[in-house]
């Protein structure tokens, strides 16, 4: 399965990224080791969106506190960037996929990183990574 994240990153350069206590949503909770994950630079934090592509070195699911009720699952995630991409998609090139159930792989990435804009880890349909791999490819029509 292939998962993306949405959160700060601080250096888009880098080759290795650590996210801690990041909140899971849309099948997020189920990142495992060897994972495919696309990197979206929050826009909250600055960002511009997708930015890289990476394979998950390691992920720890973190214990619920106790005593509260409703808690988002949360995880602890490593990755190493295999790719950087090519063309820019973020906010601004998906705010116009609003009509939820057109099957798009376009509004299925609004829907689970902007109807909500909190930065998370969400789980992908196979078509929608297919649909980002393709940010990767230099000669590529999107």
């Amino acid at each position: 399965m292939s998962f993306a994240i949405k959160t700060e990153i601080p250096d888009l350069a880098a080759a290795s990224f650590t996210f801690t206590r990041q909140k899971t949503m849309y099948g997020g909770k189920q990142i495992a080791a060897g994972d495919t994950i696309f990197l979206f630079a929050s826009e909250n934090e600055g960002g511009q969106g997708l930015f890289a592509r990476g394979v998950v070195t390691a992920a720890q699911a973190l214990a619920r506190q106790p005593g509260i009720a409703r808690q988002t699952p949360r995880v602890d995630l490593s990755v190493r960037r295999t790719a950087l991409a090519q063309r820019p998609l973020g906010r601004g090139e998906l705010k116009r996929f609003s009509a939820w159930d057109d099957g798009r792989p376009e509004t299925e990435l609004n829907f689970k990183f902007y109807r909500q804009a909190t930065n998370k880890i969400v789980g992908l349909s196979d078509e929608t990574a297919s649909y980002l791999d393709r940010f990767f490819e230099d000669t590529a029509e999107i």
